[in-house]
């Protein structure tokens, strides 16, 4: 067991070796984009149901329901279960977007080294070349992976929000009838 591990982690290792300074780059962005989701995947299934039923509750104990102040102070409750639920969402996108950015980085980074290879001893040796080319391909195609693994639980944790935020709003409405 202890030996499997050990070569798990040396293959990590080799790979981000492999691709250079900018995969650890994404690698670091890829751990923060996914504590990020996590974070946000059990809020929304715990302490934002609590919290909403709190709110409701509040709204509920009101005896004026119809005036133009409940009005606005019902949009207000509204907002907040809203405001709650889409935090940190747009840092999670913003995290999906910027992966592939890094990605094409490490391309002009790897293409850089295979110039600089190239310069320096001349076309014929291609064995020195191949370290900058994987240098140039394993950082894009590790950002577009790390991308597309965040793309869906970002979709995924926006319709939860405006779920939650409608079932909310449809609580509080059915009750001031």
């Amino acid at each position: 067991m202890l030996f499997e591990i050990q070569e798990a982690l040396e293959a990590v290792r080799d790979f981000l070796e492999l691709g250079g300074g900018v995969l650890t780059l994404i690698t670091l962005l890829v751990f923060f984009m996914w504590a990020l989701i996590l974070e946000r995947l059990l809020y929304l299934k715990t302490r934002l149901k609590g919290e909403s039923k709190t709110l409701a509750s509040d709204w509920n104990q009101r005896t004026d329901h119809t005036s133009w102040t409940a009005h606005q102070m019902r949009n207000s409750l509204v907002a907040e279960v809203n405001w709650n639920a889409r935090k940190g969402i747009d840092v999670i996108k913003t995290c999906v977007a910027l992966c592939p950015l890094l990605g094409l980085l490490g391309t002009v980074t790897g293409m850089i080294e295979v110039f600089e290879v190239m310069a320096v001893s001349g076309t014929g040796n291609a064995r020195s070349m191949a370290a900058g080319v994987s240098k140039a391909t394993v950082p894009t195609m590790a950002g577009m992976v790390a991308a597309i693994s965040g793309l869906f639980p970002s979709i995924y944790l926006e319709r939860q929000a405006d779920q939650l935020t409608g079932e909310f709003e449809d609580e509080v409405a059915a009750s001031s009838v």
